[in-house]
C-alpha cells in the first residue's frame, strides 16, 4: 500500500505543477455564494487502479481531460455552423457571429459542393446554396473569407468527398493573403469512412479515398503543423440512429484505421497522430454522453500507446469537437429545442470538449436565422460564465454512476472492435454492410420505443399542442442564388488561362497514376482557377466511383 500511495502522491505533485504552469484565466472561480473551489477533486489517497482508470487531467490515460487545468486555463472554442446562399451572404453571417463573441468559424457547404458538382451541373439544379454555402472555385473561397484573418481565426470545414480540393482553395486564399501556412489553424472533417458508414456523401471508392486522405495527412504534417487534417466523426453515425456505444466504437475504429493507413504510407505515427481530432454528438441522455467522452479519451490513449507504439504524449490525447444533436430537435414546439440544446451543451462541457457548436431552435425547419443562431451562441456563453460548470475540472469524476457508465461504454466499444477485427477491419466491414445494419437496427429499436411511448419525446408523443402554429421567423434562400453562382463561374472560365487549366488537370491525372502526392498538383490547378467539379472529374477518370451494396 505504501508504494501505491507514493505513486499516487507523485502523480498529484505532477498534476499540481502542470496545472499551476498553465495559463489561468483572469476570472473568479468561487461559487455564487463565495465558496472557494479547488480546481480538481480526487481521493485523498489513491491506488494503481485509480491511476490506471482515471489519473489526473493532462496525464495518461486522460479520462479526466487532456489539459491539466482545462477551462480554468482556456474555455472551449465556441462555434456556430454557418453557410448558406452565396459566399458573400455567408461572409456577412461570419462577421455577425464574430462580432457577437464567437471564437471560431465552421463552414457548412451546400449539397452540390459536398458531392463534388459545380453549380452549373444538372444535378445541382435547385440545390445551390440551399443547405450551405456554394463554393466551386478559388474565387468563391476568397469571397467567403473576405475581411477575416486566417492567421488568427480557427476555421472548421464540414467537407469529405472533395475535401482535398476545398483544402487547396483554403491554402491558396491564405497564401494570397500573406498568411504563412504554419499559422493556419482549423479542422477539415475529411472523414470518408463515416460517409460510407452513415452520411452517404462519398465520391470515390474506399481505397482511392484513403489514398487521397493519406496524401493530405503527409502534406499537412510537413506544411500545416497547426491544422487538424481529419475530424473523425461520430456525429453523423449518431444522427443516422446509432446508440452511444456504437458511436463511440465505430468512430474510434475509423480513427485507428486512419492511423494504420498513415503508418502503412510510411509516416511516423507521431508525425501525424497529434493532428487528428474527433467530432462527437451530444444527445439527450445527459450522463451517458459525459461517460462516452471520458471513455473515448481512455480508449484512444491506451490503443495509441500500447498498440500503435506512439511515443509522443500528444499522440495519446483525444481532442474533440462536439455538436448538439440535430436529430433530437423537433418541428413541434420548436422553442423547446433551446432547452434541449442547453442540456446537450452542458453534457459536452462536463465531458471535457475542446470545441462546441450549439444547434439553433429552428434547424429542423430551415437553416438558422440570425436570432436563433445568436440564442444558440448565448447558450454556450451562459454555460461558460454563469453556471460554474467551467470552474472545476471533470466535476462529475468520481461519481459511482459516471465511472460505472464510463467502464460499461468502454467494454462495449472493445467488444465491437473485436467483431470488426474479425471481419478484416473497417473497410471490409463497410463493404459487407456491417455498420449500416447495426445502425439501422438501433434506429429501428429506438423508433419502436417512441411509437410505443416507452420513450417520451416532449411535444411529439406526449404533451402535444393541438393545431399548433409555428410563429418563429425562418430563413429563406432565394432561387436566384443558383443563377448568381453560375454567372460567377462562367466569368471565371472566360477570364482564366485555359491552357494552364487543362495542363494542371492533366497533371492531376498523372499524379493519380504515378502515386505522386496529390496535394501539390491540385493546389496548382486551384490557383489556375480550375473548378472543383473539373478537378473531381480528373480524379474520377483514374479512381472511378463507388456504389454501396444494398443492406436489408
Amino acid at each position: 500500500m505504501g508504494k501505491q500511495l507514493n505513486i499516487f502522491n507523485d502523480a498529484v505533485k505532477i498534476w499540481q505543477q502542470e496545472s499551476s504552469e498553465g495559463n489561468a484565466r483572469d476570472y473568479n472561480f468561487d461559487t455564487l455564494s463565495g465558496v472557494s473551489l479547488n480546481p480538481l477533486y480526487y481521493p485523498e489517497s489513491g491506488s494503481n487502479s485509480y491511476l490506471d482508470k482515471l489519473g489526473f487531467p493532462g496525464q495518461y490515460p486522460y479520462t479526466r481531460g487532456i489539459h491539466a487545468n482545462m477551462y480554468r486555463g482556456k474555455l472551449w472554442t465556441m462555434r456556430q455552423f454557418a453557410g448558406f446562399g452565396t459566399p458573400e451572404e455567408t461572409n456577412e453571417r461570419y462577421h455577425y457571429l464574430l462580432n457577437h463573441g464567437q471564437t471560431g468559424l465552421s463552414v457548412a457547404y451546400d449539397m452540390p459542393t459536398l458531392m463534388g458538382y459545380d453549380p452549373d451541373h444538372p444535378y445541382s439544379a435547385g440545390e445551390v446554396g440551399k443547405c450551405g454555402v456554394s463554393v466551386a472555385s478559388l474565387k468563391d473561397m476568397e469571397r467567403l473569407f473576405e475581411g477575416i484573418d486566417l492567421g488568427e481565426i480557427s476555421v472548421s470545414q464540414t467537407i469529405n468527398g472533395p475535401a482535398i480540393i476545398l483544402l487547396a482553395f483554403y491554402i491558396a486564399v491564405a497564401e494570397n493573403k500573406g498568411v504563412p501556412l504554419e499559422k493556419i489553424q482549423g479542422t477539415l472533417q475529411n472523414d470518408i469512412l463515416k460517409e460510407f458508414i452513415a452520411q452517404k456523401e462519398w465520391i470515390f471508392p474506399p481505397e482511392p479515398s484513403m489514398r487521397i486522405i493519406t496524401d493530405m495527412m503527409t502534406y499537412c504534417a510537413n506544411h500545416l503543423p497547426k491544422f487538424n487534417t481529419i475530424s473523425i466523426s461520430g456525429y453523423h453515425i449518431r444522427e443516422a440512429g446509432s446508440t452511444a456505444a456504437q458511436e463511440l466504437a465505430f468512430t474510434l475504429a475509423d480513427g485507428f484505421t486512419y492511423v494504420e493507413y498513415g503508418i502503412n504510407a510510411g509516416l511516423d505515427v507521431d508525425d501525424f497522430a497529434p493532428r487528428l481530432s474527433f467530432f462527437f454528438n451530444s444527445h439527450l441522455d445527459f450522463f451517458e454522453e459525459i461517460a462516452k467522452y471520458r471513455a473515448a479519451r481512455r480508449i484512444w490513449a491506451r490503443h495509441m500507446k500500447e498498440k500503435y507504439n506512439a511515443k509522443n504524449p500528444r499522440s495519446w490525447k483525444l481532442r474533440f469537437h462536439t455538436q448538439t444533436a440535430g436529430c433530437s430537435l423537433t418541428a413541434q414546439q420548436p422553442e423547446i429545442n433551446i432547452a434541449r440544446t442547453a442540456f446537450q451543451a452542458m453534457a459536452a462541457v462536463l465531458g471535457g470538449t475542446q470545441s462546441l457548436h450549439t444547434n439553433s431552435m429552428d434547424e429542423t425547419l430551415a437553416l438558422p436565422s440570425e436570432k436563433a443562431a445568436e440564442i444558440a451562441l448565448r447558450t454556450q456563453q451562459l454555460i461558460a460564465f454563469e453556471t460554474g460548470a467551467a470552474n472545476v475540472v471533470d466535476p462529475l469524476g468520481g461519481s459511482w454512476f459516471i465511472e460505472e457508465l464510463t467502464n460499461k461504454l468502454e467494454k462495449e466499444a472493445e467488444d465491437y472492435f473485436d467483431k470488426i477485427d474479425g471481419m478484416g477491419g473497417v473497410i471490409p466491414a463497410i463493404e459487407k454492410g456491417y455498420f449500416q445494419r447495426e445502425i439501422a437496427y438501433a434506429a429501428s429499436e429506438y423508433q419502436r420505443k417512441v411509437d410505443a411511448k416507452r420513450r417520451i419525446v416532449v411535444g411529439v408523443n406526449k404533451f402535444v399542442k393541438e393545431n399548433e402554429e409555428i410563429e418563429i421567423p425562418l430563413l429563406k434562400i432565394s432561387d436566384d442564388v443558383g443563377e448568381t453562382q453560375v454567372e460567377a463561374l462562367n466569368k471565371i472560365r472566360s477570364e482564366r488561362d485555359e491552357v494552364a487549366v487543362q495542363q494542371a488537370l492533366s497533371n492531376i491525372q498523372e499524379a493519380c497514376i504515378s502515386k505522386t502526392n496529390l496535394m501539390e498538383p491540385i493546389i496548382v490547378a486551384v490557383k489556375a482557377y480550375a473548378t472543383m467539379g473539373e478537378i473531381v472529374i480528373s480524379l474520377k477518370a483514374e479512381f472511378g466511383e463507388w456504389q454501396e451494396a444494398a443492406v436489408f
